[in-house]
């Protein structure tokens, strides 16, 4: 082996398979070598490149790592299909004297790098960037490159590395992830610059599109709304007729970042070094939820991330599969209204749509020197063109973007985003105008009517005597007629017929108000009846609060009520069916949770956060519910959550903070420690109810009588223990391994532990909780969670000192005087 200059021997370890190894210096001159036991550390000394075996593979490769990172991560491997097998000592870097990197084991090629031309004097650095380069020795230019790593990454971009097409030599420069984390080998996710007339990247699964970032828009990427101006890093998109790339730079050195894509979690990740942890913290991942699902809502659809379901036709368009949309499957998408006419094309008109990522640029055209206006008149001159928009969005825009054919791809942000305009017959115009009008009309001659039903109502003996009727109705809910009088009355002989007088069979459910029956009306519809136990007290109070409240509020995550009964004996309120029942006889249920995949729970989560977002804050009323649980949630035939029992609410006032009861009334396993313990609630006390429902919904166990073996914690404290051991990933019900997006599973556990923390001050509100769920915001750290005593605790917070199956029953909890 020639000898090396300017060497520098150090000894220290490298993997565990090697003993002791040289450090050289980071130039290495034409005929010189480098053997396995030796590293090459750039002259700043960031990073290294030497020989190295990830995990217990057993294979040896050639790399370059991070040098002051006591975590080994490798940000480029040379020969990642042809691996080393042996730790003999003799593989052998080499740089010939042509300029190229050559790389041997036992007189064996095993990979070599091709330079752009052949030169006398070439010499290979690694410098601080990480980059591994051959450049000629005496050329002036030191960034003349004959060859480099960064123009074949691996899975990492590092700072000042492109991305993208080199259109001289055709250079695609794209990542690629490791197979797994033992086998840097090429695996199925790549990211890669589309060559296209407007380009865009994607994450492709093997050849098929996986997520789209969107193209540049002169901020940022259209799929990208987040990407801002930020004190870390700056970035560029560059298109000229030689190149198109992406790059970033670091604004302050001392920062270490590194962007990979990984395909454990599926997605593009970027991490930043914590020095005071010594640990790698994400920054930010794409995709980051649901609906970056490429292509998730077909042609002509668009995904809002914070509706469920998700999916929606864009304005003049209407599911082109009805049953199948209907049925929660939207690949179909969506078809016109009304079929564009080419022979009408100049009397075309467009719609502006906000805050989008842009349609798939596929079939797309690009013009950088029109406006806004120009564009739109060479869109109605083709009448293929179906949309248009700026392709920079910078001041008032600029530049010139047409589609054609079918809208691909399409998500809505609540901030940020781009316009897009699409195209419209003028008769879709006219034909939306008279729908106005007439809804217009509907509506004013609904409320005149309304106002005539309700004044003769409460004027017209007939319509009182039949409420006066009920002879043992309590006095209190007669004076208070006005609080149910716009609601439908319903006859005892209606409901009876309904329910074939309350049969057995037909009783669905039991709680602390009473029973609940199936019936029919004579009309088809299908009802559930809640009837008043005539012996119950509290259930009088409950009646009266039910329809109090619920009578005010409409919402699709609230259950609706139909009517109530009172007559005779009875109290009855009629709601709405929910056919698949409530969620806990799915969640608890071993057979039926299998029906419910990630993607189901995932949009549970989200429909009763915002329902519970409309009590707390956009409703007439804010109201606290005070008794949400599983068996309170309600599913209809989509599986859309409704939440469900009013008996408990309480109605906040604008300036109240927090209330105080000496009747304590809630369900043990989903009350606030507050509550608990000295009858105070708030909006907070709901937001640790909802932190348990998550729980639950993702672990299919119950919290209270939570059980695992070698475990004395209930499902928060087991969450707490499982989330400070980096283990949180076994809290996942196994029915949904196969199916959840890893990404968005650990960020709604991260949410839930945020919302069951032990004062309430540090719970977010319901608002940022569904902001979090449906962003890819920092989320801070959780504190420790109410009842948990600690990992020496000896028994779950249950009102039994005994162990218990998770299938226990929930059980209403009342009138218990705080402490």
């Amino acid at each position: 082996m020639d000898i090396i200059p300017f060497i520098t021997v150090v000894v220290s370890m490298l993997v565990p398979s090697f003993q002791a190894s040289m450090v050289v210096d980071s130039i290495l001159q034409s005929n010189s070598s480098v053997s396995d036991s030796m590293r090459i550390v750039s002259k700043g000394g960031s990073f290294e490149l030497g020989f190295f075996s990830p995990g217990n593979s057993g294979k040896h490769y050639l790399g370059i790592w991070y040098k002051n990172i006591p975590i080994q991560t490798v940000v480029w491997v040379a020969n990642r299909v042809n691996p080393i097998n042996d730790s003999s000592g003799t593989a052998t870097l080499t740089l010939n004297t042509t300029g190229s990197l050559v790389l041997t084991q036992n007189g064996t090629l095993v990979w070599y790098s091709t330079p752009l031309k052949q030169v006398q004097n070439p010499v290979a650095e690694l410098l601080d960037s990480g980059n591994l380069v051959v450049r000629d020795e005496k050329d002036d230019d030191p960034e003349a490159y004959l060859w480099q790593s960064f123009d074949y990454p691996s899975d990492t971009m590092l700072p000042e590395m492109k991305l993208g097409y080199d259109l001289r030599t055709g250079l695609n420069r794209r990542l690629t992830s490791w197979k797994t984390p033992e086998d840097p080998s090429p695996g199925d996710f790549s990211l890669t610059l589309t060559h296209r007339n407007y380009p865009e990247f994607c994450i492709m699964k093997e050849e098929t599109e996986f997520f789209r970032n969107g193209p540049w828009n002169g901020v940022g990427f259209s799929g990208s709304p987040e990407l801002k101006q930020n004190y870390v890093f700056d970035y560029e998109f560059v298109s000229t007729r030689n190149e198109t790339y992406y790059r970033y730079t670091l604004k302050n050195s001392s920062v270490i970042t590194r962007y990979m894509i990984n395909r454990t979690q599926q997605a593009m990740i970027r991490y930043v070094w914590l020095k005071g942890e010594e640990n790698w913290k994400m920054y930010t991942k794409k995709p980051s939820d649901y609906c970056d699902q490429y292509k998730l809502c077909g042609r002509n659809g668009k995904c809002i991330i914070t509706e469920s379901p998700p999916c929606q036709c864009l304005k003049g368009f209407v599911p082109s599969s009805p049953q199948k949309w209907n049925s929660v499957d939207w690949s179909d998408g969506c078809v016109r209204n009304k079929p564009l006419n080419c022979s009408e094309k100049k009397t075309d008109k467009f719609i502006k749509l906000e805050g989008l990522k842009v349609p798939e640029t596929t079939h797309s055209w690009l013009d950088e020197t029109m406006n806004l206006a120009q564009c739109r008149e060479k869109c109605l001159e083709n009448c293929s063109c179906t949309a248009y928009t700026n392709s920079d969005i910078r001041g008032a825009g600029s530049g010139c973007v047409l589609w054609f054919g079918d809208l691909i791809d399409i998500r809505s942000y609540a901030s940020g985003g781009q316009d897009l305009y699409v195209r419209m017959p003028a008769s879709e115009f006219e034909s939306g105008n008279n729908k106005k009008l007439i809804m217009i009309v509907a509506i004013t001659t609904a409320v005149i009517l309304c106002m005539l039903f309700v004044g003769g109502c409460v004027i017209n003996k007939v319509c009182r005597k039949r409420i006066e009727k009920s002879k043992n109705a309590n006095v209190e809910i007669q004076n208070n007629e006005r609080d149910y009088i716009d609601l439908p009355l319903f006859d005892l002989p209606t409901i009876e017929q309904a329910t074939e007088n309350f049969a057995e069979k037909n009783k669905i459910g039991q709680g602390g108000f009473g029973p609940v029956y199936w019936g029919k009306l004579l009309n088809g519809q299908e009802i559930a009846v809640k009837k008043l136990s005539r012996i119950s007290e509290l259930g009088l109070i409950e009646f009266k609060n039910e329809v109090k409240f619920i009578v005010k509020l409409q919402h699709r995550n609230l259950v609706k009520l139909l009517g109530y009964c009172i007559q005779e004996q009875e109290k009855l309120l009629v709601y709405e069916y929910m056919p698949n029942g409530s969620l806990d006889s799915f969640i608890f249920d071993e057979t039926k949770k299998k029906l419910l995949d990630w993607f189901k729970r995932f949009h549970i989560i989200m429909g009763t956060a915002r329902g519970l977002l409309y009590l707390h804050q956009d409703s007439r009323l804010r109201i606290i519910h005070r008794d949400l649980k599983a068996s309170n949630i309600l599913l209809d035939d989509k599986l859309i959550p409704k939440i469900s029992d009013f008996g408990l609410a309480k109605n906040f006032g604008e300036e109240e903070i927090q209330g105080n009861t000496r009747r304590i009334m809630g369900t043990y396993g989903y009350m606030a420690p507050e509550y608990a313990a000295d009858g105070l609630y708030s909006v907070k006390s709901d937001v640790f109810s909802y932190g348990i429902l998550v729980l639950e919904i993702i672990s299919g166990k119950k919290n209270r009588g939570f059980y695992v073996e070698d475990s004395k914690h209930n499902l928060i404290g087991h969450a707490w223990i499982l989330w400070k051991e980096g283990r949180i990933l076994e809290l996942i019900d196994k029915n949904i391994e196969g199916t959840c997006n890893v990404s968005e599973i650990l960020r709604c556990i991260h949410v839930s532990l945020l919302c069951v923390q032990q004062h309430p001050e540090d719970r977010p509100t319901i608002a940022s909780a569904v902001w979090m769920l449906g962003s890819e915001v920092e989320l801070p750290e959780p504190k420790q969670p109410g009842f948990f005593h600690g990992m020496d605790s000896v028994e779950p917070h249950t009102s039994s000192s005994q162990k218990q199956p998770s299938s226990i029953n929930e059980v209403t909890m009342t009138l218990l005087e705080p402490r």
